[in-house]
């Protein structure tokens, strides 16, 4: 009987699925975790790196500034979109049971706590540490005279010439504060009058964020300035000078009713992104109290919304501080090696990929396995090649000066018919896209910008190549964007191959994004929003069968989120019945644990460290026979409803074992993770009961890198 079949037939597992579900909401009503606050405490595993004393130093800063950064992001869109629920009146009650209020309260007192911490440990840890490694991070009272020189002379010359003060009164209303601009509040007195005024000075963001005053020596601009504003405010006297910083709600909202006007509507969006409601108000935890009032006033934020923090506000700038020539504060140089299956047919380099792929299929693991010599090699390789017709690729995100823009481009040029998918809607990329999506256009290729009320997330090339025993299809279908800056350091599984069902069904799935093509079924692929929840809640079920028959039963899931609720619910009634289910998530997940009754054999649990974890594996047992696939996919309601993903069946044991290993590594008592409980908090696991610290897991696929280049 085919699965199919079962789903049909009476008292199958289909069916006691179905009863299962129901009897999950009367049973566990809280049985997911709230995403918000489970993304929160995701970035306090970052913060936790940035405390770990025995990462390198600037590491630790690296993790410090990026923690920054990432809730910067939360503020502009998770708790924009929360704050823009309420304000419409959607009071409905999250998955986890909470009102959009109660869960808005518990994201901004978590968040100040955060936020107070992330400074406490940059004031009173890194600072200090930096300083006996000779890197010293100032403020103004700390510099010796020849450094205020140096900086008055900066000031005068490159900085005050780009400066433009913004005063309130009567006849100059409160200026617009762009989002995550780092600004001046002034308070200037007339001594004539004895009249106080307020006025705005915005920080350049031209300039660097610290100021080089010596070898390794470092002021933040903002002191700078607030020291020279006598230039800008001449005959009046400086009385205060306080930082502060607005965060915005910069997510997008389009009307895709026309395609021929998605492009337009985005730039206008775009326009008007800048404008957004201020989500967040960050100010020093000294300004003076009738200053504060005039911000929160005019900025429409509640007292919640203040985070009063000690200086200097805007950790993320600390990533220019990263960057110092100091090789032995930071992880070791790390060479990402061609694969060995790319190397072996490599008579001369650069790598003929279509030789290779004739003898075997190639399951890619970045940045272990070099991108430069697999993937963009590929299309490269493919741009220049005589025999090949057409090349077809989605693009989600890239880099600025992309050797794979550069490769499109080329085989447009040559004659070689050339599609791009573009995603122009992909959040904080929508600028570099469209201007990407123009020059394509300019060059030649068909560029579509993939299907109404839908973003293409999935990541897939295909190249036709016209050879002696016919036309044969090669095709790349990944995890991770086409990005070369990024493949360095984000981990991503690819698959590079020439397997005809494959090949046939990426061909098919660009038929159906570039044109009318209405194909749901593939052969291995699963794609969203068509078929890919379904295919993989029809694999969990299949997992229950064999279990109660006796077989091999279990199910693997490597994702960055998992939230989707039928998919969870799906792998808790597979663990009532007895599957163990392990999830290896980086950032959000729903899922409650090992509590009794209701997922005592599913284990959760994270990695993070020197690369973003960022690829998704989805493993069965299969009854003894494995099967994985991979692809672009999260288990996050967009992903499954929203977009278009792609995942693909691994084609042959040789890659199933390998991604097998991986999960095995990362699931072993001796590896550090941290581990979710069932009350959502995450305990890290960093060393053994004797105090001996468990292998990272990704120092471990360093060192067989680096083995492997020794081989070569």
């Amino acid at each position: 009987m085919t699965t199919s079949e079962q789903q049909a037939a009476p008292g199958t597992s289909a069916e006691l699925s179905e009863d299962g579900a129901a009897a999950l909401d009367q049973e566990f009503p809280d049985r997911f975790l709230d995403r918000e606050l489970s993304w929160l405490h995701f970035n306090t595993r970052v913060l936790e790196l940035a405390e770990d004393d025995r990462l390198p130093l600037l590491e630790r800063l690296r993790f410090l500034a990026i923690f920054a950064s990432n809730l910067d992001e939360f503020f502009m869109v998770r708790v924009a979109g929360l704050k823009r629920r309420i304000a419409a009146g959607v009071a409905v009650p999250t998955v986890a049971g909470l009102m959009p209020r109660e869960v808005l309260s518990q994201i901004l007192r978590t968040t100040g706590e955060l936020m107070q911490r992330q400074a406490a440990l940059f004031r009173d840890d890194l600072v200090p540490a930096l300083a006996k490694e000779e890197i010293e991070l100032l403020r103004w009272a700390d510099l010796d005279k020849e450094e205020q020189k140096q900086c008055k002379k900066l000031f005068k010359e490159r900085v005050f010439p780009v400066l433009t003060p913004l005063a309130v009164d009567p006849a100059h209303p409160f200026p617009y504060i762009s989002g995550l601009s780092l600004n001046l509040a002034v308070l200037a007195r007339n001594p004539k009058s004895g009249k106080e005024h307020f006025a705005r000075v915005k920080v350049p963001p031209i300039f660097a964020r610290f100021v080089p005053v010596g070898e390794q020596r470092f002021v933040p601009m903002e002191d700078v300035m607030a020291e020279h504003l006598k230039h800008l405010f001449p005959g009046m006297q400086v009385v205060a000078v306080h930082t502060f910083r607005v965060t915005r709600n910069e997510d997008l909202e389009v009307e895709e009713d026309d395609a021929e006007n998605l492009l337009a509507a985005l730039e206008n969006q775009l326009l008007r992104r800048r404008f957004g409601p201020a989500v967040r108000l960050e100010v020093e935890e000294s300004i003076d109290e009738h200053i504060l009032e005039l911000l929160v006033s005019e900025l429409g934020v509640s007292a919640a919304e203040v985070m009063r923090l000690p200086g200097p506000l805007d950790l993320s700038g600390l990533l220019g501080i990263v960057e110092l020539d100091r090789a032995e504060l930071k992880y070791p140089a790390f060479v990402p090696t061609t694969h060995g299956d790319l190397a072996e047919v490599e008579s001369s380099s650069p790598v003929d990929v279509f030789s290779a792929l004739q003898r075997r299929d190639v399951l890619l693991h970045h940045p272990y396995d070099s991108f430069s010599t697999s993937v963009q090699r590929f299309i490269e390789q493919a741009a220049a090649d005589p025999h090949v017709l057409a090349i077809k690729q989605t693009l989600y995100r890239t880099s600025g000066d992309s050797p794979i823009i550069d490769a499109l481009i080329d085989a447009a040029e040559s004659g070689k018919q050339v599609l791009v998918i573009v995603e122009i809607k992909a959040r904080f990329d929508e600028h570099a896209n469209i201007r990407w999506a123009r020059q394509l256009e300019h060059a030649g290729c068909h560029v579509v910008y993939g299907l109404i009320g839908l973003k293409t997330h999935s990541k897939l090339a295909l190249v036709v190549r016209d050879e002696p025993e016919g036309i044969r299809r090669y095709a790349h279908i990944g995890t991770g964007n086409y990005n070369p800056k990024t493949a360095r350091y984000y981990e991503d599984f690819g698959l590079l191959t020439s397997h005809p069902e494959i090949g046939e069904d990426v061909a098919l799935l660009f038929n159906n994004l570039s044109g009318f093509s209405r194909q749901l079924h593939y052969h291995r692929l699963l794609v969203a929003p068509d078929s890919l929840r379904e295919g993989l809640i029809e694999r969990i079920r299949s997992e229950v069968t064999n279990h109660r028959e006796g077989k091999p039963a279990r199910i693997r899931v490597k994702a960055n989120s998992i939230v989707d609720e039928s998919v969870v619910d799906e792998l808790y009634l597979a663990s009532r019945a007895g599957v163990p289910v392990d999830l290896l998530t980086r950032s959000i997940c729903a899922v409650r644990p090992e509590v009794p009754g209701l997922s005592e054999t599913v284990r959760v649990r994270s990695v993070l460290g020197r690369f973003l974890e960022h690829s998704r594996i989805f493993w069965f047992e299969n009854a003894g026979e494995p099967q994985a696939w991979i692809g672009s996919a999260d288990l996050m309601h967009r992903n499954l409803d929203r977009r278009v993903e792609a995942l693909v069946q691994l084609p042959g044991e040789r890659q199933v074992e390998e991604v097998g290993r991986i999960l095995d590594a990362a699931f072993d008592e001796g590896t550090a993770t941290w581990a979710l409980q069932s009350d959502g908090h995450w305990i890290r696991h960093a060393h053994d009961q004797d105090g001996t610290p468990l292998r990272d897991l990704q120092e471990t696929l360093i060192t067989a890198s680096r083995r492997r280049r020794t081989a070569q």
